[in-house]
């Protein structure tokens, strides 16, 4: 059983930074893609970024390509998600992930474990 322990969520201004961490236990950290989502108030959950076991493959849903970056260190069985030039629309709940077998980083349905999600808020 992996558990996942999200951090590093805030209030924050629009075009500021944030950078959030999940840290990992219970599992072996190295063999899980990692992946970030988020909902937001009377939306559906929502791909944010998604990083698979090596660190090389990653992918970005549309609205956050070349804001957002994220990265894993085995080492620290964390991965991270820096998240920089924020806007108001980014504002959500953000659930980090762990999945064992993954085809699609995008889809939900193939992670194993979520952790309970961390705020961020951005104001205008």
């Amino acid at each position: 059983q992996v558990q996942l322990v999200e951090s590093g969520g805030g209030l924050v201004q629009a075009g500021g930074s944030l950078r959030l961490s999940c840290a990992a236990s219970g599992g072996t950290f190295r063999r899980y893609a990692m992946g970030w989502f988020r909902q937001a108030p009377r939306k559906d959950r929502e791909f944010v970024a998604g990083i698979m076991w090596s660190g090389v493959n990653t992918d970005y849903a549309d609205s956050v390509k070349g804001r957002f970056t994220i990265s894993r260190d085995n080492a620290k069985n964390t991965v991270y998600l820096q998240m920089t030039n924020l806007k108001p629309e980014d504002t959500a709940i953000y659930y980090c992930a762990a999945g064992n077998v993954i085809a699609s980083l995008r889809n939900a349905n193939e992670y194993d474990y979520w952790g309970q999600g961390t705020q961020v808020t951005v104001s205008s």
